[in-house]
């Protein structure tokens, strides 16, 4: 098992970088929860996605299996848990009821679904005791156990479209799915669910993530045995680049493998694929690109990819030497200072937070629309980071 969290020894290791800043997190906190606790009322019957002309838009009800809706309420509890407003627990509560719709439409469900219930039911269960919670989890987790191809060896992304075969497609953003497998296993004292966690994991240091710490974002695998086909660009700017937001799924998705099994080979990839983003996100000030191998111009950010690999950064802090502890701790403070300075809004015009986030690298004028926008997982994992840097313990994945 991994190194158990221990608060003194983290405090150690990571108390002098946080002091350092503590009243810069401590403004931010501020304005932070001052803008929340306004839109968690306003917004409380949505779940957004973006910001039309400021307001937040709504995707409950016509888009129930939208890969995104479990961020709003996963953000409400990481603000109830650390203020106890329970204006926050009924944001929450009530984006979890909305979520119930995609629930009964089985074949709409895909590879997502622990970022849609892991982030809303288990976290209410986890801080409440609420068992309803716990079911809604518990069948997601089976949902997403039984997308494992025990051949091809790899957990399936997406569902058949008509348009194209992608039975053999594994992407790098599961990683951040399998904490729901994680929890589903601890949850019921049986390892099936993690032994599948952990094949997957498996599989993309060996299948996506490269030896220099760059991603794949799509794997095509062989489905009736291990093997890949080919490699797609997916949301990057080609097959060979590597698409930023991708890199980070990667370097959270690999230290929280770590934490729930121990296993040395996942830390050390956390780590490989965190020093290339640190690499390249230092060259345009702590500013992520888009995709990191793209053309210098035109120059596209997102906030997103940011904002989660630091989250990544200051949970590979807690179990490395003191001298790596505080360098990791440094460079996701950077990330979250260069956020804070060039892409956070914190008026009462706009009900986003974090702007300046993009879906994919833009090749046609079509997927602009989708470039430097709100989006609503740059709001949750902000959050989250200012959690961490704030001493709460609770880990939401």
């Amino acid at each position: 098992m991994p190194q158990k969290f221990d608060k003194e020894k983290v405090s150690v290791k990571m108390e002098s970088i946080i002091k350092t800043n503590q009243n810069w997190i401590d403004s931010v906190w501020e304005k932070v929860d001052k803008k929340l606790s306004r839109i968690a009322v306003k917004s409380r019957n949505k779940l957004p996605y973006t910001t039309i002309n400021g307001e937040h838009d709504n995707r409950a009800g016509a888009a129930v299996a939208a890969w995104t809706n479990g961020f709003w309420g996963g953000t409400m509890w990481l603000m109830y848990e650390a203020t106890g407003n329970e204006e926050y627990k009924k944001t929450a509560e009530r984006s979890e009821e909305l979520l119930d719709d995609a629930l009964r439409q089985y074949k709409k469900l895909h590879h997502d679904v622990g970022f849609m219930w892991h982030l809303t039911s288990s976290a209410n269960y986890r801080l409440t005791g609420n068992e309803p919670s716990a079911v809604r989890s518990f069948f997601a987790a089976t949902s997403l156990f039984s997308r494992y191809n025990v051949s091809g060896d790899y957990i399936r992304a997406w569902n058949d479209t008509g348009k194209k075969d992608n039975s053999g497609f594994s992407i790098i953003d599961c990683l951040m799915n399998l904490p729901l497998l994680y929890w589903a296993s601890d949850e019921i004292g049986d390892n099936r669910f993690k032994k599948i966690a952990m094949r997957h994991m498996d599989m993309a240091m060996r299948d996506h993530i490269r030896p220099d710490g760059s991603v794949n974002h799509i794997v095509n695998h062989e489905v009736d045995k291990i093997g890949v086909q080919n490699v797609l660009a997916g949301q990057g700017y080609s097959a060979t680049s590597c698409w930023s937001r991708g890199l980070a799924w990667a370097v959270y998705g690999s230290v929280i493998s770590y934490i729930h099994t121990g296993k040395e080979e996942y830390l050390v990839t956390a780590k490989k694929t965190a020093d290339y983003f640190i690499e390249h996100c230092q060259k345009t000030d702590y500013l992520p690109l888009i995709d990191f191998v793209a053309p210098e111009t035109p120059v596209y950010y997102d906030s997103t990819a940011g904002v989660c690999t630091a989250c990544g950064l200051l949970e590979i802090a807690k179990y490395v030497s003191e001298e790596e502890s505080r360098y990791y701790t440094e460079e996701a403070i950077k990330i979250l200072k260069a956020c804070d300075e060039h892409f956070c809004n914190y008026e009462e015009n706009e009900d986003a937070l974090v702007l300046m986030g993009s879906e994919r690298y833009p090749h046609s004028e079509t997927a602009m629309q989708g470039v430097h926008i709100p989006i609503i997982y740059g709001d949750f994992f902000f959050v989250e980071a200012l959690c961490k840097l704030k001493g709460r313990e609770f880990l939401i994945w």
